[in-house]
């Protein structure tokens, strides 16, 4: 504050004094505080630096080693008066407060003694998450993507995907029996894909809520899979159509690794979604662990850091705060299709489910949460005071929402049966009827003709590309294929070729992705050759079979197997019409990504009635290595 400005260090490194506070300074061009002026007095600036950098909103920004993006970040938050809302806006953010708020608030007089994760302390979250799919939807994104934890999922499901709330309170009957195949899975798991008009755009949007285990960040890659396969098909090369938005808390961001796998696939070409949006629910707890004794690093969000992301922390007692953070984080994924992290920094009402008793072990903590005046009370306080609504229009939502609930809970009432199906995160329209039958239980012939392959042999032991200088080795590996062609025999290499090139023949996508698997680890695959006069000069010759084909994308990975795996799990997810696969280095390596194997693959379908055509390929040396 100014009053210290005369403390030592200041005067010792600036050499400025009290009596300096009304001297007017040249203001530097990459401020943008002075909105039209051009100089401002000391006291001035000061005060408007501390507005910017000292409220409610922390940016983290400065290590971004790119100019024209931090600029960016500055004239967003320095301009003078850019937080200003309409009272339209005002009042549609108390009206989805008093949505989030009084839908926890019903469960909890409903079913007081059973575990939902309420998202108390952190309501806040549910319009965050509206503001950033309207301004999404605004800028012409038509399909998000979402992966969350547990704490807040039913809100999420009632009131940003706008799931019927009685096929939310009907899960909470013990009696409720399921119709589907399969043992199904809490509650606080399950995915959801919905369509609908968007409000506030009045455009179309799809929102689709992945499945997700117990085992936290897990989905994160999944998601991002999944994002880019939709992208893929749509030939949305830039994710101007399809996005992810990723949740997380605060314990799980900073603890789990593989947060950090999902981060460095954020910019590889065969990967990259073009920019995340990551809103970490940051409520200073791990279930009973302090920060103190969950990270080695100040903030939760510090791995988001090593990809340049900007992290913008707000506290979430100020809803207008947050809603300013996440409009300028959509813009800033669909500007610079960079990822983005949102740090709701707030707390937990209750315990870490609702019968769990946090004053064992965080009692001070819990004296001041018991004090604390609920956002809602808060903020409408705040607009009664101001004159923005009348106490009589707010106590009106409130019994508008709660009539609602009443309503949809009577209702939930006949619901018997559960439906897993309805369900579903990644539905297969044209492979599964309505009932989710398929829709053909005959398969077509798979033998291909001896021409056809003959042709995608040649085709394999040749260069497609004019003045294509490859390595000598190679050009023997080529002759050896082109050998075997002829005499009508195959090695492991020849026959992969010849299986992928006629899915391509057929429209089938195929993708092979992994450690090393353009070259393969034995050296055998070689599905990308490498000019070796011209640097970054390649051919896939698998692209080259037929003028219509559809794309192979064969690309190397990070050296991860967890992201990864999960990663190529949510690619495939997106369509039964694909073969995608992920090759481990060697096959016992597999083991590191066992948690996407357990949870997901082996389980997806009894949990979640989820079908997946991953293949694993684990290969394994046998020539003593």
């Amino acid at each position: 504050p100014a009053s210290q400005i005369d403390n030592v260090p200041v005067v010792g490194f600036y050499g400025l004094h009290e009596s300096d506070l009304d001297k007017v300074f040249q203001l530097p061009t990459t401020t943008f505080i002075g909105g039209n002026e051009n100089s401002l007095s000391l006291r001035e600036i000061i005060k408007r630096l501390e507005n910017t950098y000292c409220q409610h909103i922390g940016l983290e920004f400065m290590f971004i080693n790119d100019v024209e993006q931090c600029q960016w970040i500055r004239q967003k938050f320095e301009t003078p008066g850019v937080m200003k809302f309409t009272n339209e806006e005002k009042r549609t953010l108390l009206a989805r407060l008093v949505r989030s708020m009084r839908f926890e608030d019903f469960l909890a007089r409903k079913w007081s003694s059973e575990k939902r994760f309420g998202l108390e302390g952190c309501e806040v979250m549910i319009p965050a998450l509206k503001t950033i799919i309207d301004k999404s939807s605004e800028m012409g994104i038509e399909y998000v993507i979402m992966g969350m934890p547990h704490r807040g999922r039913l809100n999420v499901l009632a009131n940003v995907i706008r799931k019927e709330l009685e096929q939310i309170f009907c899960q909470f009957d013990p009696k409720l029996e399921a119709a589907d195949e399969g043992s199904g899975d809490v509650k606080y798991h399950l995915g959801m894909y919905h369509e609908r008009i968007n409000r506030a755009t009045n455009k179309k949007i799809t929102l689709s809520l992945m499945a997700n285990p117990s085992h936290l960040e897990a989905v994160d890659p999944v998601v991002q899979g999944k994002t880019k396969a939709e992208q893929f098909y749509r030939g949305d090369t830039a994710g101007k159509k399809v996005m992810s938005i990723l949740l997380h808390g605060d314990a799980a961001f900073a603890g789990q690794g593989v947060v950090y796998e999902t981060f460095h696939l954020s910019d590889l070409p065969s990967y990259t979604t073009n920019g995340t949006i990551h809103v970490v629910v940051n409520n200073q707890i791990g279930f009973t662990t302090d920060p103190r004794m969950a990270r080695s690093s100040p903030y939760p969000t510090d791995v988001a850091r090593v990809v340049n992301a900007p992290i913008f922390h707000v506290n979430a007692d100020d809803p207008e705060a947050v809603m300013y953070v996440c409009s300028v984080a959509a813009e800033w994924r669909n500007t610079f299709n960079k990822d983005v992290v949102v740090d709701l920094v707030c707390y937990r009402r209750r315990g870490h489910n609702e019968m769990d008793e946090p004053m064992f072990t965080q009692p001070l903590m819990y004296k001041q949460i018991h004090k604390q005046v609920p956002v809602l009370k808060k903020y409408a306080d705040k607009l009664i005071a101001d004159g923005t609504v009348t106490l009589q229009e707010f106590e009106e939502e409130i019994a508008k929402y709660d009539r609602i609930c009443e309503e949809a809970y009577t209702r939930s009432k006949d619901n018997k049966i559960l439906h897993i199906k309805h369900w579903l995160d990644s539905p297969w329209p044209g492979f599964f009827n309505v009932d989710g039958e398929p829709k053909s239980m005959s398969c077509p012939p798979t033998g291909i003709s001896e021409d056809l392959l003959t042709h995608i042999g040649n085709v394999a032991s040749s260069v497609p590309v004019k003045d294509f200088k490859i390595h000598a080795g190679l050009s023997r590996i080529l002759r050896a294929r082109l050998e075997m062609t002829k005499n009508r025999v195959v090695d492991w290499a020849l026959a992969e070729y010849m299986a992928f090139g006629s899915f391509l023949k057929e429209g089938i996508h195929v993708r092979l992705s992994g450690q090393d698997v353009e070259r393969g680890t034995f050296s055998h695959r070689h599905h990308v050759l490498h000019d070796q006069e011209v640097d970054k000069r390649t051919c896939v010759p698998m692209n080259h079979l037929w003028e219509q084909q559809a794309p192979y994308t064969v690309c190397n990975s990070s050296l991860s197997e967890y992201g990864v795996l999960g990663f190529e799990l949510g690619f495939a997810m997106a369509s039964p019409n694909a073969l995608v696969c992920w090759e481990a280095q060697f096959g016992d390596f597999h083991n590191t990504a066992q948690c996407i194997i357990d949870q997901f693959i082996s389980s997806g379908q009894a949990k979640w009635v989820r079908h997946n055509g991953i293949v694993l390929l684990l290969p394994h040396g046998m020539e003593g290595m």
